[in-house]
């Protein structure tokens, strides 16, 4: 149908009339007709953009007239089947940008009385893919930039203003999760248009299609978009430089506020770094805000990314060769940052460990003559954080640290004797390494670890039951006058052996004297493995020497290296500390501040006080021997049931017997013998314990102050005082270590270290679980107010997770005072 401008907008105007002023349903359909071919109309062809301008009012006009017509108005002359066909015909036969706001706009209005019959044309106006001429629409020159803003924020926001207008009447198709894979669909249609275009020798813009990708993915729709994009562009620009050059086009074209949004999806949802090369281009060159979010955020600021994610963004950062090498700049700011002091003491561990996997990713992917040209600034950098990370209380802080250096030696220094650390392989560890590889697809193999090939031989059958020798006889001299001798049947020696060297002696006094004076490494294993059974099976004996015996231990040396020799000492000492309390606790209290101590036997002393206690206040322990452990550390008796004074039985048996045969039972449960009551050994002994620990904290005998400058000490010393208050539960003692505990945290609350934090909340939570909540707020409710402010700052603020969830823990207990606290505070 060819008529001109003006014919056409009087039937425009004729039709809204009709459709305002009319009662009539065959009017309004025939109204509703003219306006459908007026819109479907190609009045553009051969009309200059003034008169298209007026022809879109004119359009603008007539929709929002259709689009806000009450439903119970004219809509409800026409039949059912009519209305829906005529109207959809209107919106989806006139231009796609104005029948889309139009209806988006509508619905945006919606409040019950009109705007509802837009829903299923809009519905139909995305399955019908209309939404890809809308997008080619918007990306003509001759497109208003106000018009595309509007564009934007209505199709980004379609979801947000469908669910807040039609609430349980939403259509499925208008959820995120649905509406966004299909945005991402019609942008790849639009953008095979563009490619078609391109090819055809015509000029085309994805201006509108960047503008639109930035916006959806800083509104929070990365994931969903990119995972429907980017595998589709991979394909399509593995043999098409056309394609290529789309893609860096589009990238390149995201407007600066959400180019952060646009790169960091696209590395996480690429396949690999060639992909990303492929994608991206040399954006990391161009855009400041990509090379600041690709070379510097990413990596340094944050540590959430899996590594598969580093790798993608390591590998594209090294296939960029142009200009300058990216990856060595890379290396160094990594290197510089995990040799900073500062971070190792307040970035949390999991930073750390990503950092360390990108240094091992980086040194895998740069080449021999890159690492040879950057060797001596590598190796310093390196040292550098070894150092920090070593001096670290945390173990898993410490493995990071030589498992880097182990990986950069082995790639710089690639010599017959590389860096290797003694410590224990994890799955980090094994992953740093594997990554560290220039191999990616093969695994690296740890290097075969020599064992001992000479283990120590015991011969158990060699130890007599007692002192002496068996087959010693006496020797009959010549002038013997008995003549009975001859008449003896020797003794058999055949199955006599001697006193072999892998024999243990059977006195205590008689291991103490091995551990002191004997140079036989069999003896002195053997004396090892038997002494803990020693001191249990003879606790009279121990209690005697326990004090002597303890410092021997203390002091020993593995000069032999004794396999288990740690532990078999421990539990050797354990033992003693259980057996003869009070001489050997108060002995290692005191020697923990004394002069000319390791700090391995601080730790030493530590970790036996804590076992001892553990021991003491478990009430079903027993002994190794089997026998029940009795307060002190003695055996208790097993005393025999008294023998009857009648063997008859006595009358209430009877009694009991007959009952029990006339009662009638119709059920019977499961009989349940009672726990058994057992006085807790412990809370006698805690003091001994406790006071002396805490008492010298502030007074060290030692002009190197330990405790301030090992915090690893630090962190064990606070871990051991909690739990020797959470062992003291239900004592009376209990409230006077709690409140000591209390005031020993405020001085190390805000410790810079990590492992004394922690250990601080775990005093914490030991104090809230031990004493009594009465006593608490009776005695110190000032102290627990200012526990509440510090635990509810460490639970937002601090650095490390662990110091985190510890402290939300400890709020949690808090939480039991809460209205106590309240009424403290009003």
């Amino acid at each position: 149908m060819e008529t001109d401008v003006a014919e056409l907008g009087c039937l425009v105007r004729q039709a809204v009339a009709t459709l305002s002023s009319s009662g009539d349903g065959a009017e309004i359909a025939s109204a509703l007709g003219v306006a459908r071919q007026c819109l479907g109309s190609v009045a553009e062809k051969g009309s200059s953009g003034r008169e298209r301008r007026t022809l879109a009012t004119l359009h603008a006009g007539l929709l929002q007239t259709l689009a806000a017509s009450p439903t119970g108005g004219w809509l409800r002359l026409l039949p059912a089947d009519q209305r829906l066909e005529l109207l959809h015909g209107c919106f989806l036969a006139a231009s796609p940008r104005l029948a889309f706001l139009t209806m988006v706009d509508a619905i945006a209005a919606h409040s019950g009385g009109g705007g509802g019959h837009c829903v299923p044309i809009l519905e139909q106006f995305l399955q019908e893919e209309r939404m890809v001429l809308l997008l080619c629409e918007a990306g003509d020159a001759e497109t208003l930039l106000a018009d595309r803003e509007v564009l934007l924020a209505r199709i980004t926001a379609l979801p947000d203003h469908s669910a807040n207008k039609l609430q349980h009447a939403n259509r499925p198709l208008f959820y995120p999760e649905n509406y966004y894979p299909l945005l991402a669909r019609e942008m790849l249609a639009a953008l095979e248009r563009i490619h078609q275009s391109l090819r055809g020798g015509s000029d085309s813009s994805v201006s509108f299609l960047s503008q639109l990708l930035g916006k959806v993915c800083v509104q929070g729709h990365s994931d969903i978009v990119l995972q429907v994009l980017v595998p589709r562009l991979a394909l399509l620009t593995q043999s098409d430089g056309v394609w290529q050059r789309i893609c860096w086009r589009l990238v390149e074209d995201v407007p600066e506020r959400w180019m952060e949004s646009v790169v960091a999806g696209v590395v996480r949802a690429a396949a690999g770094p060639e992909v990303l090369s492929r994608l991206l281009g040399s954006i990391v060159l161009k855009n400041k805000k990509a090379e600041f979010v690709l070379t510097h955020k990413f990596l340094l600021l944050q540590y959430h990314h899996k590594t598969r994610v580093l790798q993608n963004l390591l590998g594209y950062l090294a296939r960029e060769k142009s200009g300058r090498c990216l990856l060595e700049e890379v290396v160094r700011r990594l290197l510089t940052a995990w040799g900073c002091g500062a971070s190792v003491r307040h970035s949390p561990v999991e930073q750390q460990a990503y950092i360390s996997r990108a240094i091992a990713v980086c040194l895998g992917l740069l080449s021999p003559t890159q690492l040879e040209e950057q060797r001596a600034e590598l190796l310093s950098l390196s040292l550098a954080g070894v150092q920090c990370r070593l001096g670290s209380s945390l173990p898993r802080v410490r493995r990071l640290g030589m498992v880097v250096a182990e990986c950069v030696s082995g790639r710089i220094d690639a010599g017959p004797h590389p860096l290797n650390f003694q410590f224990e392989d994890d799955d980090e560890t094994r992953e740093v390494r594997s990554l560290c590889s220039p191999r990616p697809t093969s695994s690296w193999e740890s290097p075969p670890q020599s064992h001992r090939s000479e283990d120590l031989q015991t011969d158990s059958g060699g130890t007599p039951a007692d002192g002496g020798s068996p087959g010693q006889t006496e020797q009959s001299g010549p002038e013997s006058e008995l003549d009975s001798d001859d008449e003896l049947v020797p003794y058999d020696l055949s199955g006599d052996s001697e006193l072999g060297e892998g024999s243990a002696p059977v006195y205590l006094t008689g291991c103490l004297e091995v551990l002191l004076n004997v140079e036989s490494a069999g003896r002195v294993g053997a004396t090892l493995n038997a002494l803990e059974r020693r001191v249990r099976r003879n606790p009279s004996a121990a209690r005697e020497v326990g004090v002597e015996l303890t410092k021997v231990l203390l002091h020993l040396e593995d000069r032999f290296a004794t396999p288990g020799f740690a532990g078999l000492r421990q539990q050797a000492m354990v033992a003693l500390a259980v057996t003869g309390t009070v001489a050997v606790v108060q002995y290692l209290t005191a020697e923990f501040y004394a002069v000319n101590y390791s700090l391995s036997q601080r730790l030493h002393i530590l970790d036996v006080l804590a076992l001892a206690a553990q021991e003491l206040a478990d009430p079903g322990l027993r002994t190794k021997g089997g026998d029940s452990v009795g307060e002190g550390g003695n055996p208790r008796p097993q005393l025999p049931d008294p023998p009857p004074a009648d063997p008859s039985p006595g009358w209430r048996q009877i009694v009991e017997q007959r009952l029990q045969s006339k009662t009638r039972r119709l059920s019977k449960g499961v009989w349940m013998p009672g726990p058994q009551a057992t006085a807790n050994r412990f809370a006698p002994v805690a003091g001994h314990f406790f006071f002396p620990l805490i008492n010298n904290y502030d007074r060290p005998q030692t002009v190197y102050d330990f405790l301030a400058e090992e915090p690893l000490v630090l962190g064990r010393l606070v871990h051991t005082l909690g739990l020797l208050v959470f062992l003291a539960l239900h004592a009376p003692i209990a409230i006077h270590l709690g409140k000591a505990l209390l005031g020993f945290t405020w001085a190390v609350r805000y410790h810079p270290d990590t492992y004394v934090r922690q250990g601080t909340l775990f005093a914490m939570s030991s104090l809230l679980l031990s004493v009594p909540s009465d006593r608490l707020l009776e005695d110190v409710p000032d102290e627990l107010l200012e526990a509440r402010l510090w635990l509810t700052d460490v639970a937002e603020n601090d650095p490390d997770d662990t110091c985190r969830r510890q402290a939300l823990q400890s709020l949690l207990l808090l939480g039991n005072f809460q209205k106590k606290l309240v009424g403290l505070q009003e």
